[in-house]
């Protein structure tokens, strides 16, 4: 019988054998959709699957059956339970030399269809490869933030005390939202800033100096009791932080640690410079040093963006923004140059000009073009009159033509940030069901850690990691076969 069979399925073949491969068509059936294809299209990339067709009659069932998922010898016809959609996309290689994928198609889902037909991502375009690799940034970002979720979960036995205590401090000082008192310590922190802060501003009012025995106006002795506490806390609160932090190095060289440290380093130094340095200078230039370090005291209003995730979300779109700012400043350069340059020849006919120089006329441009105008310089001649009304409005035009893509990059990054967060908890929550259903014996499907991601296999046996991570990518599935066709069986087909 299986000889037989096998006979049935090679005889059309050999039939045929007389005639190149080129005059072979090969009948593909994806997610129901039927097409017909060329052998002399599909021998332009050998070692793709379509191509592997063309000969795989002549192998037998065992070769077919590698290949598709279902073969029906009567019609010559190719079955595959893959998306339709994405297979239009992949076949424009075999047309065109490239791939395109079509708007509203997971990447992931898409490169994992370019994987099962074995065609190189170097046929995508440029343009769709920035869109995978943005889509593999966010999965790994959720699997980042979901890993962090899990560590913070649990609790490993074989840890010691001192590591579980430094876990709890970190996760105490890090998370506020891990518990009550974690949430309080983080207000209680942020209201420390700004009274710091309000105490600085506040020690600069004349009406609240006080004179010391030399004659010089100094800070009323309260404000800095109340600037000494809040530094100690401030203090106290990096120590934790830095002794408790999982990784030494990279916490001491984490942009907002930088500024803590600048935010308390300056009390330190001038207190030291006050009581010992002057055994070692002048007091004059004690006094200009502590004066000096006293200014930096405005790094710790930063401190803030610890506590607000709308700041972080402004500072990661301004850095994404970079080429927008230097178009900007780029703008404001040729325009403060031209005017400036400008004004001061049509302001030389005046007898009392105030352009000096383009130098000095720099000034006048840049307080014209981004329409502040102090009024200190102006043109008097009727010409100097109209460079100054054209600059004006040169200046707004060229300060809002980069504005709008700044605001973009904002909300883009900001709508991005929450969807992230809503991925992470939805994949937890996701996890925890598939846990319960394996409890209880119930199928609930294998997930595996987001943090032990596989490398991607190439074929058909495999599942690569983009399915594994999440099951209802594949949201543009068509049923291939009919409830007929899809519980064929391989014996079925031979017979």
């Amino acid at each position: 019988m299986d000889g037989a069979g096998e006979r049935s399925l090679v005889e059309p073949d050999s039939q045929g054998s007389a005639a190149t491969g080129e005059d072979i068509e090969i009948v593909v059936n994806v997610g129901g959709v039927r097409q017909v294809l060329y052998g002399d299209l599909l021998s332009q990339y050998p070692e793709t699957r379509l191509a592997e067709l063309i000969n795989c009659l002549a192998g037998g069932y065992d070769t077919i059956f590698s290949l598709c998922d279902d073969y029906d010898p009567g019609k010559r016809e190719f079955y595959f339970d893959r998306d339709p959609d994405a297979f239009k996309c992949v076949i424009e290689v075999y047309y065109f030399g490239e791939v395109h994928m079509k708007k509203g198609i997971c990447p992931i889902c898409f490169k994992n269809e370019m994987d099962f037909w074995k065609v190189d991502l170097k046929f995508l375009d440029d343009c769709c490869k920035s869109h995978l690799s943005e889509k593999r940034e966010e999965l790994e970002e959720i699997a980042r933030r979901v890993q962090l979720i899990l560590d913070d979960l649990g609790v490993d036995a074989a840890e010691g005390r001192w590591r579980r205590c430094q876990k709890c401090v970190w996760k105490f000082l890090e998370k506020p939202e891990s518990s009550c008192p974690a949430r309080v310590v983080a207000v209680l922190s942020f209201l420390l800033i700004l009274v710091s802060s309000v105490v600085m501003c506040m020690g600069t009012i004349p009406e609240l100096q006080v004179t010391d025995a030399e004659g010089n106006r100094i800070e009323h002795p309260t404000l800095e009791n109340v600037e000494t506490a809040c530094i100690g806390w401030f203090t106290l609160e990096y120590l934790l932080r830095l002794f408790s932090s999982p990784n030494k190095l990279h916490f001491a060289l984490s942009f907002m640690n930088i500024v803590d440290v600048l935010a308390i380093l300056p009390f330190y130094v001038s207190l030291t410079l006050t009581h010992l340095g002057a055994r070692m200078m002048e007091l004059t230039n004690v006094q200009q040093a502590v004066q000096a370090l006293r200014i930096m005291r405005i790094a710790r209003i930063f401190k803030l963006a610890r506590h607000s995730s709308g700041l972080q979300t402004l500072t990661y779109a301004l850095k994404r923004s970079f080429k927008e700012l230097g178009l900007l400043l780029m703008y404001l350069a040729v325009g403060i140059f031209v005017f400036s340059a400008l004004g001061y020849t049509m302001e030389q006919s005046h007898p009392e000009t105030l352009f000096k120089s383009i130098p000095q006329s720099f000034w006048w441009a840049i307080i014209t073009m981004t329409t502040v105008g102090y009024g200190d310089i102006y043109p008097k001649t009727t010409l100097g009159k109209l460079n100054a009304a054209i600059s004006f409005l040169c200046g707004v035009i060229a300060i809002a033509l980069p504005i709008h893509p700044i605001i973009n990059n904002f909300v883009r990054y900001y709508n991005k940030q929450r969807v992230l967060e809503t991925a992470a908890k939805h994949e937890l929550e996701l996890m925890e069901l598939n846990s319960i259903s394996a409890g209880d014996g119930k199928p609930g499907g294998s997930r595996s850690d987001l943090d032990t991601l596989p490398p991607e296999p190439t074929g058909r046996e495999a599942p690569s990691w983009g399915s594994r991570l999440k099951l209802s990518h594949s949201d543009t599935f068509i049923p291939l076969l009919t409830e007929e066709k899809h519980h064929r069986t391989r014996l079925q087909s031979c017979k």
